[in-house]
């Protein structure tokens, strides 16, 4: 059965209810086909168009499939859905918005021959489990998190005025613990005192354990940078979105990208979460292959939660109250990603 555009908006498992961003269960209802038609060329359901090496599927044709109706479109913008539109987005731009919360394409939505299109990779490994992530083959439900505060020791991580990346970064993990326990999960820490792990170690610690996530956490620094971020690993063959990453070889196939489809959803969950409680501007969810990403056995984030370059960012991370924001998105995505693949609240 194709579910109207206001049952996919409504239905129980969203992370995005009625257009506006709020992070309460999966992302959105959907219909209910097989996750492969939306992967196999051969399905009579698209029209496969080669562009550069690679496979486009028309937007349209993804409107209905996922029971968004006609695509509406001005120019070179795009919406898929009632009203203002579900899915927005714009002819060669990498933005893509899904009920206002940003992602970043893995590539640009091309026109081809006057049809809209978006590259298959990001349909199969970003779009397909976001928006129905009770689909995903193999999700185990949670009831381990892994806290992993970024930096530490000699390594201080981004510097700003008012404190070290380090030291909020380690706060933060703490209060997210301490929320974490209260609500029933069993909560491990990389490091949870000031001293310098190895990000070997790190991924090392997280994989002893099954049914958990990651969540490295972060703060950001350059120019007068703004806002919030979230990370999930890059899909195999993909550019990653980092300096960091630039180097590494993208058809390696790592141990981060057994999880391609459980990492984008937890990284939805976690992102939205974020957005809400911080205020700060969203700069999307994005790709790369960061160590404690690609080495690791289970689904894993990680966030850069503002700018200690930017004083109205510090400000705000530099107080207690906000690092609690952040600490109660942990939670909050945690709580939503397990509900998001057909687990059981906590």
């Amino acid at each position: 059965m194709v579910c109207k555009g206001s049952d996919v908006l409504t239905g129980r498992r969203s992370f995005l209810r009625s257009g506006v961003v709020a992070a309460a269960g999966a992302v959105f209802s959907g219909v209910r086909h097989g996750v492969a038609a939306a992967g196999e060329s051969g399905s009579s359901l698209w029209t496969v168009l080669s562009h550069e090496g690679r496979d486009y599927l028309p937007l349209e044709q993804v409107g209905r499939f996922y029971g968004l109706g006609a695509m509406q479109r001005s120019g070179s913008s795009f919406a898929l859905g009632p009203g203002e539109g579900v899915v927005k987005g714009h002819s060669a731009s990498s933005d893509f918005h899904i009920s206002r919360l940003k992602f970043i394409l893995s590539y640009p939505i091309t026109d081809l021959g006057g049809r809209l299109c978006i590259s298959r990779v990001d349909l199969v490994k970003l779009v397909e489990p976001v928006l129905r992530p009770f689909k995903i083959a193999g999700a185990s439900s949670v009831d381990t998190v892994i806290l992993d505060p970024g930096h530490g020791g000699s390594d201080k991580g981004a510097v700003g005025k008012l404190g070290s990346e380090k030291d909020f970064t380690l706060d933060v993990a703490a209060r997210a613990g301490e929320l974490l326990g209260r609500a029933g999960y069993r909560v491990v820490y990389t490091r949870s005192k000031d001293e310098f792990v190895p990000l070997e170690e790190r991924t090392r610690k997280a994989n002893l354990f099954s049914r958990a996530v990651f969540v490295s956490v972060h703060f950001n620094s350059g120019g007068n940078g703004t806002g919030v971020e979230t990370y999930a690993m890059s899909p195999r063959g993909v550019p990653s979105m980092s300096l960091e990453g630039a180097h590494l070889d993208a058809l390696e196939n790592y141990p981060g990208n057994q999880r391609d489809a459980e990492n984008a959803a937890f990284a939805t969950a976690a992102h939205a979460a974020m957005v809400v409680r911080s205020g700060l501007f969203d700069r999307g969810i994005k790709r790369a292959r960061f160590h404690v990403l690609r080495e690791l056995n289970l689904p894993g984030v990680l966030l850069e939660a503002g700018f200690l370059s930017n004083s109205e960012d510090m400000r705000r991370i530099a107080s207690a109250w906000y690092r609690q924001q952040v600490a109660g998105s942990i939670l909050e995505a945690v709580r939503n990603y397990r509900r998001a693949i057909g687990g059981a609240p906590v």
